[in-house]
């Protein structure tokens, strides 16, 4: 029968592959459209470029925590807390810019809540698997 510490390495090591995977995505995605051609800037329609440029920076965040996470080194569950912090102090200002009336696409507003529950989901799971460690 597998010990609570296996569970816990197994949960880690779940955790690490969404958090890298996650990453790579952003990077891909937001690079796309920062790097790519006019016809990607079109696609992405009324995307708001802080937090455009947030996200894509935050995808080698996100590759570095997933990777300390599989490592289980106890500053992985620091940087995931930060990332999510992060991220919901961007989805503050983004609902601002919103409300100013500025122009968004509503995929941005479904990105940015499930940014916000996939990192809090990451940050307390880490959080609680490497404080036992």
């Amino acid at each position: 029968m597998a010990t609570s510490k296996q569970h816990r390495g197994i949960r880690i090591r779940a955790i690490s592959l969404v958090a890298v995977v996650f990453g790579l995505l952003t990077i891909k995605e937001g690079g796309a459209v920062l790097f790519g051609d006019e016809a990607a800037r079109i696609a992405a329609g009324n995307y708001v470029p802080f937090v455009l440029w947030f996200n894509f920076v935050s995808g080698f965040a996100y590759v570095v925590a997933g990777i300390g996470l599989w490592l289980q080194q106890r500053w992985s569950a620091w940087l995931a807390a930060a990332i999510a912090t992060a991220i919901v102090l961007t989805f503050t200002a983004f609902g601002m810019h919103i409300n100013s009336g500025g122009a968004y696409e509503q995929r941005t507003v479904i990105a940015m809540i499930m940014r916000t529950l996939v990192w809090v989901v990451i940050a307390t799971l880490a959080t609680q698997a490497l404080r036992r460690k």
